[in-house]
């Protein structure tokens, strides 16, 4: 059995894990996980791979799903909603694909968690960029230049300090190891495009549990030399926002809502993102 790293951040009621992005940490729910304890139990977790969790090889969506269900039982978890961002938002629809008769899966809740399959147009380009920087060594100012960055979305200095730290390695010379390491890097964007490929509509069938798909509703203007991704992501996302809202139509167990945020929006507006898993796990039949 593997179990991965886990903060519990206490609190009382139904209980709630959350889930992080590709190569982040749970660190990165700090600010959502305090404000949700007044009404839940909270627990989040490392990815494996990520933050303190244990590499694993091969990287699969199956394996993963199985880890999360044994440290959530070794934590006394036996039944949560799912939470997650980005890459942890399509591990809480797959974990409550494993869990249909919702023992373990009461519900659960993507936050802009989606992919393109590898024929979807631009997706080459964009692999390509993502490639270049799959588990690299980053230089000894990288921690200084992710709160830079990070500060374009208006994320507080301090937070995203403390998230670029939990989600790197420091290394004896003063330099970063990013996570996950490129072997595991790899397996992920191959498991992200074998999901992306199968389309939205597809791949949200037979999920019967309750459903919150949230996504980001505001975009930065892109950063220089990067209009073509800009382009590519803005692209995408009407086309999912079109595939969701056909679903909301027809499927009464999906919620569909659009938030003030751009997409690392668990640093950049985590009120707004635990007011809205919080309603949303208050509508739940009891």
């Amino acid at each position: 059995m593997t179990l991965l790293q886990v903060h519990d951040y206490g609190g009382d009621g139904p209980q709630l894990v959350l889930l992080h992005g590709y190569g982040r940490s749970l660190t990165d729910w700090d600010a959502s996980a305090a404000l949700l304890t007044a009404k839940h139990r909270v627990l989040a977790v490392d990815l494996p791979g990520h933050g303190r969790s244990p590499r694993i090889s091969p990287w699969t969506v199956p394996t993963v799903v199985r880890y999360i269900a044994d440290t959530l039982d070794a934590h006394g978890v036996p039944e949560a909603v799912l939470v997650g961002h980005s890459l942890g938002g399509l591990l809480a629809v797959e974990y409550a694909r494993a869990n249909p008769d919702r023992a373990r899966a009461r519900a659960a809740v993507n936050l802009d968690g989606f992919w393109w399959g590898r024929e979807y147009p631009g997706a080459e380009r964009a692999r390509e960029g993502l490639l270049a920087s799959a588990g690299t060594i980053a230089p000894p100012g990288y921690i200084e230049a992710q709160v830079v960055q990070h500060a374009r979305f208006g994320i507080p200095a301090a937070r995203a300090e403390a998230a670029a730290r939990a989600a790197a390695r420091p290394l004896p010379d003063g330099r970063w190891q990013t996570l996950p390491e490129r072997a595991e890097a790899l397996e992920i964007l191959g498991e992200l495009d074998r999901l992306g490929a199968l389309g939205v509509t597809p791949w949200l069938a037979g999920i019967d549990c309750p459903l919150l798909v949230v996504q980001a509703g505001r975009r930065l203007s892109p950063a220089p030399g990067m209009e073509w991704f800009d382009e590519f992501s803005a692209r995408f996302a009407r086309e999912v926002s079109d595939a969701l809202a056909a679903l909301f139509r027809t499927r009464p167990t999906i919620s569909v809502r659009r938030i003030d945020a751009t997409h690392p929006m668990i640093l950049e507006t985590p009120e707004a993102v635990s007011t809205l898993v919080a309603g949303f796990v208050e509508g739940l039949p009891g």
